[in-house]
């Protein structure tokens, strides 16, 4: 817990209406310049931000979304290269903006992603707009990436809150209520508009973003390095343990799966997932979850185990068992198979050599390490 100070700010100087959380002019006003000198020294030199093109913000900002930094550094350079602008994305197919998406996981992203292109190449002749109300009316564009591509794009004078921000305001301000990401962000929201600048808004909320994230961080803040201690009330209070208070997460779910890897010799068959799926559009293995039904009965006793994967998904924690069935009568394949997925025409026999081609989710790709050996073997 971060210890008090001797002396903490005038009542004047740290106001914060419980009702209305707005924080006092002189207060906003040293905030925002503190906060702005810091993040010129120490501010992070990211890819996307070499230059504030639409396009590069809104990439950048789609990719973040639930995804460290770190991770999204080297995706963004790839992706950018392969798509270079808006008219390059909308131009592609989504087999091939999901295949450059690989490994970023939360394909829903992708699709949309690949949508919005679509739309603002058709609708607004390939120029983004530059107000949060036309950017929210864009697929897969809510409120925090329509005000960060207004902000740092156009500078508009918008507020931003994601989760590093959201940590920071409510260590300055205090605010205790317990914090889910929907409307009870709420007041945060109204506090970040208050803050805001009329100029260099794009600056301020990427600065209060790294702050969070360098700086403010959950657990062990850096208080003794934060430009914004002395006006901080979670600080003051000795609260910096406590603040935020997030709701408390959702109970996570065990699954056990098979996942059948089946070939044919130089083939195997692959399920292309439909919509409401996970992964919708990315090719798998057949998987199905016990009570094993007739086929995969019959794979439990005929297959060679290949080994186990895990991964998460939402709040899914999935075990499965890789099973292999090599087959000589693949046309009694097709017909079992269709009930595996929405449309027969998303069940598919693809060649053996060419899964490092397909977009596949990524436990599916750990499955397909699995099978190397087995490729080996019959080539």
């Amino acid at each position: 817990m971060a210890k008090k100070t001797k002396a903490a700010p005038s009542d004047a100087a740290r106001t914060a209406s419980v009702e209305g959380f707005v924080l006092a002019a002189t207060r906003q006003r040293t905030v925002t310049r503190r906060l702005l000198a810091w993040f010129d020294r120490h501010g992070r030199d990211l890819p996307w931000r070499r230059n504030r093109e639409p396009y590069r913000v809104w990439l950048s900002e789609v990719m973040l979304q639930q995804t460290q930094v770190e991770r999204v550094c080297d995706y963004f350079v790839r992706f950018l290269a392969t798509f270079p602008d808006v008219h390059a994305l909308a131009a592609a197919t989504e087999a091939e903006v999901l295949s450059a998406w690989q490994g970023l996981g939360y394909y829903r992203r992708a699709r949309q992603l690949h949508a919005c292109a679509k739309q603002i190449v058709s609708q607004h002749a390939g120029h983004f707009p530059n107000t949060v109300d036309e950017l929210s009316a864009l697929p897969g564009i809510g409120r925090y990436t329509a005000s960060a591509i207004a902000s740092i794009a156009f500078e508009r004078s918008e507020p931003i809150i994601e989760a590093n921000s959201r940590r920071v305001l409510a260590r300055l301000v205090g605010y205790d209520q317990p914090l889910s990401g929907s409307s009870t962000d709420l007041p945060l929201w109204e506090i970040a508009r208050n803050l805001v600048p009329k100029q260099g808004a794009g600056l301020f909320n990427q600065a209060l973003m790294d702050l969070g994230a360098m700086v403010c961080r959950p657990t062990a803040p850096s208080c003794h390095a934060c430009p914004l201690a002395t006006a901080c009330t979670a600080f003051h209070d000795g609260r910096t343990d406590e603040l935020p208070r997030m709701a408390k997460p959702r109970a996570s779910v065990a699954l056990d799966e098979v996942a059948l890897v089946i070939t044919d010799g130089t083939r195997v068959l692959l399920v292309q997932r439909g919509d409401g799926e996970w992964w919708t559009g990315l090719w798998d293995f057949p998987r199905a979850a016990p009570p094993l039904g007739p086929l995969l009965r019959v794979a439990r006793r005929e297959g060679r185990l290949l080994g186990e994967v895990r991964y998460g998904v939402t709040h899914h924690r999935v075990r499965v068992d890789v099973v292999q069935v090599a087959t000589e009568r693949p046309t009694v394949v097709d017909r079992a198979f269709p009930a595996f997925a929405k449309e027969p025409a998303a069940v598919k026999w693809h060649p053996l050599s060419r899964l490092a081609q397909l977009a596949m989710p990524s436990p599916a790709r750990r499955i397909a390490e699995l099978v190397v050996p087995l490729r080996a073997r019959q080539s």
